[in-house]
């Protein structure tokens, strides 16, 4: 069994990103800049939002934070997207989720441009992402590719079971890892109302549990020598942590780790790679490398 250290992975990563942003200023261009917009004080969005903004000082962005409280108005949060659309010298930027109750987040998505949509959830970045077309990937399935490569783990023609059909992790990693240009593989979606989960789940020779539900996924669920990525981080209670709580991922690390040939740990897997991502698409919108 190899874990897959996410963490070493994107740290790597961010460096080779400043390195190719100072190559950039040197030859007279123009830093990347990310902007981010954060409403209200939750606790896991401050958390998350926060380490974009180290990310950004990391990569040798410019980055901004535009702050609102929870009593914006959905008019409000509309006329500063597009200010920020219409801001030359912001690259890309992203609204944090989840927003109050009172604002439509899909209104709120699609009024964002899609050049500029770096957390690539904008309905055209998902539809060009469908059908092959260069576009901005969502960090987290792109992050999971990546590891893939970085790890040299095989995909064409292996089979891969997804747990989990999310708009921001179980669709669009299905359609990646479907797509001959990504993973080329044989892919099984399995949600809440699929039959017989465990056999699905069992014939996987990759497995990617996105289903938010912690150490759902067991040791009697997993072929040997399968490849497990686990998406989950959900906050347990743990009396013997400081914080009185621990993340937990989706799969039951303890048991299932001895039977894989490869699992990412939680913490320390996936995660650090979204964030990361986040900046190669940064990088990108810098560079007008998608969308000119």
């Amino acid at each position: 069994m190899q874990l897959i250290d996410g963490k070493a992975t994107a740290a790597a990563i961010k460096k080779e990103i400043a390195e190719e942003v100072e190559r950039i200023v040197a030859a007279g261009g123009k830093r990347p800049h990310l902007a981010a917009v954060l409403v209200g004080h939750d606790g896991g969005s401050e958390t998350y939002v926060r380490n974009k903004v180290l990310a950004c000082e990391a990569c040798g962005f410019e980055s901004t934070l535009i702050r609102y409280e929870d009593d914006v108005t959905e008019a409000e949060l509309l006329a500063c997207v597009d200010r920020l659309n219409h801001h030359d010298e912001v690259d890309g930027f992203i609204v944090q989720l989840p927003l109050p109750a009172h604002i439509s987040e899909q209104k709120i998505i699609e009024a964002i441009d899609y050049r500029k949509d770096v957390d690539g959830f904008h309905p055209i970045n998902v539809g060009r992402m469908a059908i092959g077309l260069p576009c901005f990937i969502s960090a987290t399935p792109k992050g999971i590719l990546e590891l893939l490569q970085r790890y040299h783990i095989e995909t064409t023609g292996r089979k891969c079971v997804i747990l989990g059909r999310s708009n921001i992790v179980g669709k669009p990693m299905a359609q990646l890892m479907m797509q001959k240009l990504y993973g080329n593989a044989t892919v099984t979606v399995c949600h809440s109302q699929s039959t017989d989960l465990k056999k699905e789940a069992r014939e996987a020779d990759i497995l990617i549990a996105a289903v938010g539900s912690p150490a759902f996924v067991t040791a009697d669920m997993v072929k040997p020598g399968a490849v497990v990525i686990d998406v989950g981080t959900t906050r347990v209670p743990d009396a013997s942590r400081p914080k009185g709580f621990r993340l937990q991922g989706d799969v039951d690390f303890e048991q299932v780790a001895p039977l894989c040939s490869y699992i990412t740990p939680v913490p320390g897997g996936v995660g650090p790679m979204t964030i990361c991502m986040l900046m190669m698409n940064t990088l990108a919108a810098g560079k007008k490398e998608i969308y000119a």
